[in-house]
């Protein structure tokens, strides 16, 4: 006989449908979008993960005194952030300006990122108890974030806005070491130990996750981007059975909001195949292995991705043989977005991507 279903000691309203928004723009010439639902653009649309500042003096000088979890809180100062590359480089999407700890952070968790380590845990999450113990997230703490996105779709015109979370996996992976790990030897260990305790703590994320994803879809966004930072640290057979259930929960759970799904990871050319299954639209490929190789592993996926982002330090040269390499490696998918492997490094010289945003905007979008 099974025990008694007990009460959520956290209860919140039940998670609404994700539903097309009122709010959200009528974006019929975006190459961007056109791409990301498998059609054919005018023209190959270009955009740069970490784009929204990071390499940018502008950024520097906005964010100067004021701690990144708490910029990405403040719906005026995100808006700008967000804005600054859309204006320098003609960028065909933007990304909203957040970091995927946000949602813990509002959720009531002790988190915050530190210079030179990123985010760190103030009590890791390890047993059970500790697991019950976490608070679902209420939409209405997400507020800041919703305003941040109104503002934008106040001020981006025809520029499509991207919001974006971080995968199951990989808020557990911080949530469970207390930080970034090279490892996960405790995310591994709780996962092959504790299932039952893995399992719950992954659909808690991946509640956490759709009801974050909601906010800035009600509030707007024409795109989302499902970011598993650390997937790539699992083999497949693991990915399947303990990490792709979740990260379906959550893409899936948006279908009803009819706007395009990106789904990445970094070091995930195994997990392709796997990733490619779970719900997104577009599969994000890093550097490691080529378009077409990407192409046959997701097949019918539309494909982003995928230039090292150390490349952009080699000269015009070196960018531009690489781009082209690229694009053409990227008419194999159904359809391309023009991306780099991974996050803009900080170093990166502005008019590296200018150069590639002009070079992509060249080129033909089929062969």
């Amino acid at each position: 006989m099974s025990a008694p279903t007990q009460p959520d000691p956290h209860p919140v309203a039940p998670l609404a449908p994700a539903g097309p928004s009122e709010r959200r723009r009528a974006l019929p010439g975006s190459a961007f979008l056109t791409a990301a639902r498998g059609g054919t653009p005018e023209h190959l649309p270009v955009w740069f993960q970490r784009q929204a500042g990071r390499s940018l003096p502008e950024y520097r000088r906005a964010r100067q005194g004021t701690g990144m979890l708490e910029s990405c809180l403040t719906p005026d100062l995100a808006c700008e952030i967000t804005l600054q590359p859309v204006r320098r480089y003609g960028v065909d999407a933007a990304i909203l300006f957040s970091d995927i700890v946000v949602p813990l952070k509002v959720a009531g968790i002790g988190v915050d990122i530190v210079a030179g380590t990123g985010p760190v845990i103030e009590s890791p999450v390890r047993t059970a108890a500790d697991v019950a113990r976490l608070r679902r997230l209420d939409p209405a703490q997400a507020a800041p974030v919703a305003e941040a996105v109104r503002l934008l779709i106040g001020e981006l015109g025809e520029t499509p806005l991207i919001g974006f979370a971080g995968a199951p996996f990989t808020l557990a992976s911080y949530l469970v070491e207390g930080g970034p790990s090279r490892n996960h030897e405790r995310t591994k260990a709780l996962m092959h130990a504790e299932p039952a305790t893995w399992h719950a703590l992954l659909d808690h994320l991946a509640d956490l996750t759709l009801t974050f994803l909601r906010v800035q879809i009600e509030a707007g966004v024409d795109a989302v981007q499902l970011f598993d930072s650390w997937a790539g640290a699992l083999s497949e057979r693991d990915y399947r059975a303990l990490v792709l259930p979740h990260s379906t929960k959550v893409l899936e759970g948006l279908a009803d909001a009819g706007i395009p799904r990106t789904h990445f990871g970094v070091g995930t050319g195994e997990l392709l195949g796997a990733m490619g299954e779970a719900g997104a639209d577009v599969v994000g490929v890093d550097w490691r292995i080529p378009l077409d190789v990407a192409a046959r592993r997701a097949p019918g996926k539309v494909l982003q991705g995928n230039l090292d982002p150390a490349v952009l330090f080699a000269g015009p040269a070196v960018v531009e043989s690489e781009v082209r390499r690229i694009v053409a490696e990227g008419h194999a998918a159904p359809a391309h977005v023009f991306n780099l492997g991974h996050g803009v490094l900080p170093e990166t010289d502005p008019d590296a991507l200018l150069r590639v945003v002009e070079t992509v905007h060249s080129l033909p979008v089929r062969a």
